[in-house]
């Protein structure tokens, strides 16, 4: 038996039309309130100029609450470490610490600065500086010495850096890093540091590169080098990445049922290093292992002057993106526990990492993802996992480093792989942005192509500068709409969009969805007499030629009526000379000839001065009518200005520009929809003046339409000032 209506559901779908109606005129509201230009509103409103403070002056004042305050911000812990619940968050700490120093064991804190500074170490220390005369063999003590000390020099210039940068709140250029960009970024980098592992997964020896299209060329050698695969090696590499994995997929099934995940990292770790001793991996198969690890910590030392030249700019690249990195997994936690991150303390605080760090022999460092979410997973909730996990690092350097000298590098290498399956989902990012936002796919596309081609310091310029152009392309190339009225109500639509909106007789609405500045005041000027179809520039043109011909005109017409007393002077002058002329023929024909043409030309003047008279009172013959040109269909022009977030001078003058345009062709413009910065900022740049006033900019459209279909034509020389509502 097939599925039947209920008897009543036909019913109610016919009705429910009808209750949405009775719906929305039980919502329906009425407000009555006078039309309102900009000048009636400022009056009405009691509209003052905001009170600017110089922010230079709260730099200088001192009290307590500023000092706690300062004190605060620099030094967070003292907020959050007095308040800190002991019974609810310890544990979850100890246990979130713990996980954090198992995974960080066996490689370094984040894999993309370690790339980065892997490659300035190797460029500027190759292994080719270092080759002994004797046997042409590496001295890898000397070689290793000149790395740590540029590693720990860099780590230095990196922390100073970003401290100096977050000292002047340099924070700010986080709001460029927008969220394609960065994913994109971190999905280019895991595919570099994917690539700078395959020599240890395949046992391959291949030269350092760095620079753009490095990672080209390796994965070229890497390709070209295959036959040289060490096969002890790559079964090593690919057991331990099989475990790893295993271990992953048995957390996430046994998740609840475990306090804490099991140390998959640690006990690959362990049980590699075991094998490989007691197999003697090294010897019998040659796989390549950590070696000599040297224990204890090492005394603090200065950094060398010497090589600041050469890696300043390594450094300041390297401060960006180590910064990049930090603060957009600090903002993806954030928005998902409810915090804010202070970019400027952040950057603060990183660098002061570097900057002891790099004096006590350490490389620069920043977050890591996979750490983080381990962190989070796992019950961390404050600082303290952090605490506990460096604490824990700590014991293993001082005592247990001295016991992994048998780890196979492959090993190591499959654990870095293995965590970076993360970030290499990130490439499902391509088909989501792709349904949702074509413009952030291309800004996902170039900044990884830009990385993967370029290396991480240029690809980030190249995707930030990219970014930069994009924006100022989307407003460049706006949307620009002529608006109509929703019916019965004072909202104003695109007409295109809404098929029920209506434009208004005789008015012309226009509006652009950017605000308009230098870079498209133009476009904006040439749409909009596009849009109001007439073509404006051409009938200004036709216009001022009639003017120019009637203006000619009436010059050769005054220079007519100078000529014919020229004329009479001189025959009264020949009437002198000519002694056997007789006076009766001389006032009966030169003298009444030179009268005649006189009263002629004399006639003709007074003709076109009658003529001006009877047009001061008859309608202007300079209008668009009178000269024979054809008409808008609209009297009024009405500018939506509630997209201008700031004005420009090239945007003031374009304004004024339109203005001048359309009153040429007798069409009256109106300006609606101001916010006050942008009122503020046009009586500064001098806009208003006795042609344009304030009460040509009205509260709303819809003010706006109503005050034009009242007065559908002003007078040309004073328009609607002399109105008074």
């Amino acid at each position: 038996m097939g599925l039947s209506e209920a008897p009543g559901e036909r019913d109610t779908q016919a009705l429910l039309p009808t209750t949405q109606a009775m719906e929305l005129r039980r919502r329906n509201y009425h407000v009555e309130r006078p039309l309102l230009n900009q000048e009636q509103l400022e009056e009405l409103g009691s509209r003052s100029s905001a009170a600017g403070t110089l922010q230079w002056r709260t730099w200088f004042r001192c009290s307590r609450a500023r000092a706690r305050a300062l004190l605060l911000q620099y030094l967070p812990v003292l907020a959050w470490l007095p308040q800190y619940p002991v019974r609810d968050w310890l544990l979850g700490d100890l246990l979130s610490g713990l996980s954090v120093a198992i995974m960080q064991l066996p490689q370094g804190t984040f894999a993309i600065m370690s790339v980065m500074v892997g490659s300035v170490t190797e460029s500027l220390a190759p292994d080719e500086a270092f080759l002994q005369a004797s046997n042409s063999t590496v001295d890898v003590a000397a070689r290793d010495t000149t790395r740590v000390q540029l590693a720990s020099t860099l780590s230095v210039l990196v922390g100073l850096f970003q401290v100096g940068l977050g000292l002047v709140h340099f924070g700010f250029v986080v709001t460029y890093l927008s969220e394609p960009l960065v994913r994109a970024y971190t999905t280019a980098a895991s595919v570099q540091v994917f690539i700078s592992q395959l020599k240890y997964v395949f046992g391959l020896h291949l030269s350092s590169r760095s620079g753009p299209l490095s990672l080209i060329y390796t994965v070229l050698e890497v390709c070209w080098k295959l036959p040289e695969t060490v096969i002890g090696t790559m079964v090593t590499a690919v057991v331990a990445g099989v475990v790893l994995v295993l271990v992953k997929l048995l957390n996430d099934k046994l998740r609840r049922h475990l306090p804490m995940p099991l140390p998959g990292e640690l006990l690959t770790l362990i049980g590699a290093t075991g094998i490989s001793y007691g197999v003697g991996l090294q010897h019998r198969f040659e796989v390549d292992v950590v070696g000599r690890i040297p224990a204890g910590l090492v005394p603090p030392v200065a950094p060398s002057p010497q090589l600041f030249a050469k890696l300043v700019g390594n450094a300041f690249a390297i401060a960006v993106v180590g910064f990049a990195i930090a603060i957009s997994l600090g903002k993806i936690f954030a928005l998902r526990h409810g915090y804010r991150v202070d970019s400027n303390q952040e950057l603060v605080a990183l660098g002061l990492s570097n900057l002891i760090g790099g004096i006590f022999q350490c490389f620069p460092v920043s977050c890591s993802m996979s750490r983080s979410l381990v962190q989070e997973s796992t019950g961390g909730n404050t600082q303290v996992a952090g605490a506990i996990s460096s604490l824990f690092i700590l014991i293993i350097i001082v005592k247990l480093g001295e016991l992994f000298q048998d780890l196979p590098k492959a090993v190591l290498a499959a654990v870095i792989i293995v965590n970076l399956k993360g970030m290499l989902k990130q490439f499902t990012d391509i088909c989501s942005l792709w349904k949702a936002n074509r413009a952030d796919l291309l800004i996902w596309l170039v900044t990884f192509l830009a990385t993967i081609l370029l290396n991480l310091d240029l690809g980030l310029a190249v995707a930030v500068v990219f970014s930069l152009l994009l924006v100022v392309v989307r407003t460049q190339l706006p949307r620009y709409s002529v608006l109509g009225q929703v019916p019965d109500t004072d909202i104003y639509r695109d007409v295109a969009e809404y098929s029920e909106a209506r434009e208004v007789p005789g008015v012309k609405v226009f509006r652009s969805s950017a605000t308009m500045y230098f870079a498209n005041a133009e476009l904006y000027s040439d749409t909009l007499k596009q849009k109001c179809g007439v073509d404006v520039d051409h009938l200004i043109t036709q216009k001022k030629k009639l003017l120019r011909k009637q203006e000619l005109k009436l010059k050769r017409l005054q220079k007519q009526n100078k000529l014919p007393k020229q004329a009479a002077a001189s025959k009264a002058t020949s009437i002198s000379i000519n002694v056997n002329t007789s006076v009766a023929d001389i006032e009966s024909n030169d003298v009444e000839g030179s009268k005649a043409e006189q009263v002629s030309a004399g006639t003709e003047l007074e003709d076109i001065a009658a003529r001006g008279q009877e047009d001061a009172k008859a309608p202007d013959m300079s209008s668009l009518k009178a000269l024979g040109l054809p008409q808008p269909d609209f009297h009024s022009l009405i500018l939506d200005l509630s997209s201008l977030s700031f004005v420009d001078t090239v945007c003031l003058k374009s304004l004024k520009n339109i203005f001048r345009d359309f009153r040429e062709i007798e069409v009256e413009v109106y300006m609606a929809a101001c916010h006050s910065p942008v009122v503020t900022q046009l009586e500064a740049g001098h806009f208003f003046d006795s042609s344009i006033t304030k009460q040509h900019l009205f509260a709303s459209v819809h003010d706006a339409v109503i005050f034009a279909l009242q007065h559908p034509r002003s007078d040309p020389i004073n328009p609607v000032l002399a109105t008074k509502l």
